[in-house]
């Protein structure tokens, strides 16, 4: 069997028929219909990724992903039948690696999965990566730790990879279509705001004043640069 997928959602009818379209993809699939029932699923056997259901009954899928995100290593798309629900994601800083709308096209969520699974492999082998120091900013890639000026930043995976692909051209600059290409995969070609989001989040964590960022600078029109700070 393929990856093993672990789908949490209290629409019965969704879970069969979404469980048996991934067992017909390849994939081997495991059904919760609360939060409380799949963390305990996951700590007992570790999903490849995990498809989330936002508004569930009980614990919300938010606050199930903050324990995800705090325990395991796991990719995780939010399932959401809401835009507000979406609006809701964005502003608040997860580490949801992608979202999808209900109702959505079968063929769209397996090209999903496959990317999430293809950047979460791809992501555990950059992590052995050469140590970089860029001014007052050290990331170190084996080890997924970010310092600046000798203080740890904690980073979610997604940010933690754009911060990356920055710094591995720091000094120059790197096109918004570049980024999403390295950071998120071909599939999220047009999907600019994605990286604006990121951006946004990474500078609150990372600027004095994230309205005049000096690290990461935006150069209009083509993309963005990290620059050394002392």
């Amino acid at each position: 069997m393929g990856n093993h997928i672990l789908l949490v959602d209290d629409d019965v009818l969704l879970r069969r028929s979404l469980a048996f379209n991934l067992e017909q993809a390849g994939y081997r699939a495991s059904t919760a219909e609360s939060a409380e029932d799949a963390l305990a699923m996951v700590r007992r056997e570790r999903p490849d990724l995990i498809l989330l259901d936002i508004g569930l009954p009980g614990m919300d899928g938010l606050n199930a992903l903050r324990i995800i995100e705090s325990e395991f290593d796991i990719p995780v798309i939010f399932l959401t039948a809401r835009r507000r629900e979406l609006d809701e994601v964005l502003g608040l800083e997860l580490g949801a690696d992608d979202y999808i709308t209900k109702p959505f096209d079968n063929d769209v969520l397996l090209a999903r999965i496959k990317v999430a699974l293809r950047r979460a492999q791809a992501s555990s082998a950059s992590r052995k990566g050469e140590e970089l120091v860029i001014g007052d900013l050290t990331i170190a890639p084996a080890a997924h730790i970010v310092t600046l000026g000798g203080k740890e930043i904690d980073l979610p995976p997604r940010e933690f990879d754009l911060l990356h692909a920055l710094a591995l051209e720091a000094g120059n600059v790197v096109s918004v279509d570049d980024l999403l290409t390295r950071v998120w995969g071909a599939e999220y070609m047009g999907e600019s705001q994605v990286v604006y989001v990121h951006i946004r989040w990474l500078r609150e964590k990372l600027e004095k004043d994230p309205h005049n960022p000096q690290h990461i600078i935006t150069v209009r029109g083509v993309g963005y640069k990290l620059e050394a700070q002392e």
